[in-house]
């Protein structure tokens, strides 16, 4: 099993930054990526960007490319998510998740709780 906590989120004005933090603990070695996902109200999951275990590979959804850069610190077991140039569709809850063996970037194995970002503008 894996645990995935999230943090980092908040209220921010439109063009403003952030930066999430995912951490996970429990059986870190099975997990192969670490993928960010998002929920806006009324709207379906969303997503975001993914990384693989050693951060060679990296898969950014079209509408963060060039706003959002994922990385990751192996060492604390933590996947990093900086949001710059935050615009209001940007709000939504993120969700970090990690994929094991038999998952992939779409369907993850594990997930956190979430965490709120609001951008108003």
């Amino acid at each position: 099993q894996v645990q995935l906590v999230e943090s980092g989120g908040g209220l921010v004005q439109a063009g403003d930054s952030l930066r999430l933090s995912c951490a996970a603990s429990g059986s870190i070695f099975s997990i192969n990526a670490m993928v960010w996902f998002r929920q806006a109200p009324g709207k379906g999951r969303e997503f975001v960007v993914g990384i693989s275990r050693r951060g060679v590979s990296t898969n950014y959804a079209d509408s963060v490319k060039g706003r959002f850069t994922i990385s990751r610190d192996n060492a604390k077991n933590t996947v990093y998510l900086q949001m710059n140039s935050l615009k209001p569709e940007d709000t939504a809850v993120y969700y970090c998740a990690a994929v094991g063996p038999g998952g992939n970037y779409v369907n993850p194995n594990y997930w956190g709780q979430g965490t709120q970002v609001t951008v108003s503008s």
